[in-house]
């Protein structure tokens, strides 16, 4: 039989208040476009109908997003940007600023 061996025990992570899982949890991601603090909003707490800037469609209250401003501290509360999660994922592989009626052509 082999001895026992001693795993270090995992760390206790600090209780997430009230506050804090309402707002969601901020992380720094970094993309061509520069580095941007994200806030991950879930359903429950999204109360107000916002336009994503990526697909310039509405976020009705209730679905989950992500809110997303600068991460240079240099911005204020009109830098934020209410984003759908797909589209921020996906906004270094989109042309920007492209916006087409339903019935325009897509290619050409």
């Amino acid at each position: 039989m082999s001895p026992r061996r001693n795993r270090p025990k995992p760390a206790v992570a600090a209780p997430l208040d009230d506050e804090r899982t309402r707002r969601g949890v901020e992380a720094v991601q970094a993309g061509r476009d520069g580095d941007w603090m994200v806030r991950n909003v879930p359903g429950g707490a999204a109360t107000k109908t916002y336009r994503c800037p990526g697909c310039d469609q509405e976020i009705p209250a209730g679905v989950a997003h992500v809110v997303v401003w600068p991460a240079d501290e240099r911005g204020d509360l009109t830098d934020r940007r209410h984003w759908h999660t797909g589209c921020w994922r996906a906004r270094d592989r989109r042309a920007p600023g492209v916006l087409r009626s339903r019935s325009a052509p897509r290619y050409g």
